[in-house]
């Protein structure tokens, strides 16, 4: 049986159907779950919109740490700027 981190405390629901859970998890978000009437189970979460949940995906991982590797083996220089910069105008004019 796992242990409690601290005892049970009696807490009042108000007349808004409200508790107060403590300041430290001001602004958190929370799974609550109803196991069965009158038992709640109150977790922290952290919820990922929809459509960033790619970037939680094996793919994305993968892709950021190959461009992490690329980005320490080939390190930012400025000495091709003019040429860039030169060959860009040529292209547009």
């Amino acid at each position: 049986m796992p242990t409690l981190a601290a005892p049970p405390v009696v807490k009042l629901v108000g007349a808004n159907g409200q508790i107060s859970l403590g300041k430290q998890f001001a602004g958190r978000q929370v799974l609550v779950e109803e196991q069965e009437p009158g038992v709640w189970l109150v977790r922290t979460a952290t919820v990922v919109p929809d459509n960033e949940r790619w970037l939680h995906s094996e793919a994305a991982a993968t892709g950021l740490h190959e461009a992490l590797e690329w980005a320490q083996s080939h390190p930012a220089s400025d000495e091709a700027t003019d040429s860039l910069l030169k060959r860009m105008r040529n292209e547009q004019g």
